[in-house]
């Protein structure tokens, strides 16, 4: 076996370990609470150790909002492959279609770890924490799409279309969570943009 397969499988078995470990966490914390199971709580139910609960998660807050890591990533490579002609705002707003299909794949998963999300402060804090690091990306996606390569760093104005763009993603999974998954996310997604543009 070769060293590029080798690390192809560790990668595959981690990311699996990884996302077994979210899933019993989550369950955990949306049947007891997330304030009252610790982490020792998570490792014990999913059979590891501590340690091992560590070296894939720094903090339970991280075993929920795991999957948002990869997000930013995922939508500055949608973004870039807009087409050039297409408005930054349209094309932001497309760029956020891969988000709104995870949610559309497993409706009922995610809309309870969205309400686990919402009603718990400590995650609304990470879950907003890490999008504010998509920022960057979604600017320097935005400062790339017809430019020539190695743009300079994004400009202010690009930063805050991203920044304006997030909102609108966060404000639509909000009401969507309210909604009980009853309202369409794609509808309050394109609301609330059209809100921005009125």
């Amino acid at each position: 076996m070769s060293g590029d397969v080798r690390a192809r499988t560790r990668d595959i078995a981690r990311a699996a370990v990884r996302a077994e470990l979210g899933q019993v966490a989550v369950g955990l914390f949306q049947r007891d609470g997330f304030t009252k199971v610790t982490i020792d709580d998570v490792a014990a139910a999913a059979g590891v150790s501590r340690n091992t609960f560590l070296r894939y998660f720094g903090t339970k807050e991280d075993a929920v909002l795991g999957a948002f890591d990869a997000r930013g990533q995922l939508v500055a490579d949608a973004l870039r492959a807009r087409p050039a002609a297409e408005d930054d705002w349209t094309a932001l707003r497309h760029a956020l279609d891969p988000v709104v299909e995870g949610y559309r794949q497993d409706p009922a998963g995610t809309l309870a770890t969205a309400r686990l999300i919402l009603e718990t402060p400590a995650l609304r804090a990470r879950r907003l924490e890490k999008q504010c690091g998509w920022r960057p990306l979604l600017a320097q996606a935005l400062a790339e799409r017809g430019a020539p390569p190695h743009p300079p760093a994004p400009p202010l104005p690009l930063l805050v279309r991203a920044a304006a763009a997030l909102d609108c993603l966060e404000i639509a999974v909000d009401q969507w969570t309210a909604s009980d998954g009853s309202l369409k996310l794609d509808d309050l997604l394109d609301h609330a943009f059209a809100a921005l543009t009125a």
